[in-house]
């Protein structure tokens, strides 16, 4: 794939506990096939859909045990400048530009609400090689109890556009680059118990949305919404065994019209 604009979410990894275990549920689920993993990099292992890599998987480093998470990595041309502006828009770096061999260079930030991401500046590894495809990544959304300072941060980082969705019964913001869309913004509602953070949902296309639900549960994974038609695709969220939460969407079946949206000033 060509080298992705300036904030253009561009690939996506998870750290877990039991890498096999994670390997055996998303294989089934999305149908992942896996690469070697890298002694060198922390045994970082790539998921690959149909021979292109869309995702990679990865034990915690000692000492850095954690819920298991899914990372959405925004697409940056220098990591150290856009450290410095995540910074100037109140957000932190929780890790600082890191070069990764010859692949790129990484950098994991919180934006002002907490929710974790991450830049990468590719360099022979540019992310994600296919998209929108089944087993490979289709749309990620913000989701935050403040979204106000989400609202702020994003736009001072990255030169996205904003626009809100016209829906009383949520509150959703898009962000386009140019005339594409690339990023939602969801305000969490009391429908989330307290205890879940901020966190970004990444969705995975599948070609059919019930049966992935039924693989997943099937392998104990949780099914938190959905399945529900939509006009973008049939999706639902589900939790993982190792309980890092995702979606899968199945984009050839949609129902309903468009949202209406308002560009935000």
């Amino acid at each position: 794939m060509a080298v992705q604009p300036e904030g253009a979410p561009c690939w996506a990894d998870a750290m877990f506990g039991d890498v096999e275990a994670a390997k055996r549920f998303y294989g089934d689920v999305l149908g992942w096939t896996f690469g070697e993993s890298s002694s060198e990099y922390g045994d970082y292992t790539q998921c690959y859909a149909n021979g292109k890599a869309v995702a990679a998987v990865v034990p915690p480093m000692p000492g850095q045990e954690g819920p298991a998470q899914w990372c959405l990595y925004l697409a940056s041309a220098d990591a150290a400048a856009a450290a410095a502006r995540i910074r100037a828009a109140g957000g932190e770096v929780v890790m600082e530009p890191m070069r990764v061999g010859d692949f790129g260079t990484m950098c994991l930030a919180r934006d002002p609400s907490g929710v974790v991401f991450g830049v990468w500046q590719g360099g022979t590894h540019e992310g994600f090689e296919t998209m929108a495809e089944p087993g490979a990544y289709c749309w990620a959304e913000v989701f935050t109890r403040e979204p106000a300072k989400s609202d702020a941060f994003f736009p001072q980082v990255f030169p996205y556009r904003a626009k809100q969705m016209e829906d009383d019964g949520m509150d959703f913001r898009l962000f386009d680059l140019g005339e594409q869309t690339v990023l939602g913004r969801m305000a969490m509602g009391d429908d989330f118990p307290p205890e879940v953070p901020p966190y970004v949902n990444v969705y995975f296309t599948v070609p059919d949305c019930d049966d992935a639900v039924t693989r997943a549960t099937a392998l104990g994974g949780i099914l938190r919404f959905g399945p529900m038609d939509t006009p973008f695709g049939r999706f639902a969220a589900l939790s993982d065994p190792q309980g890092a939460a995702f979606s899968v969407i199945d984009i050839t079946r949609t129902e309903g019209e468009m949202p209406k949206v308002t560009d935000v000033p």
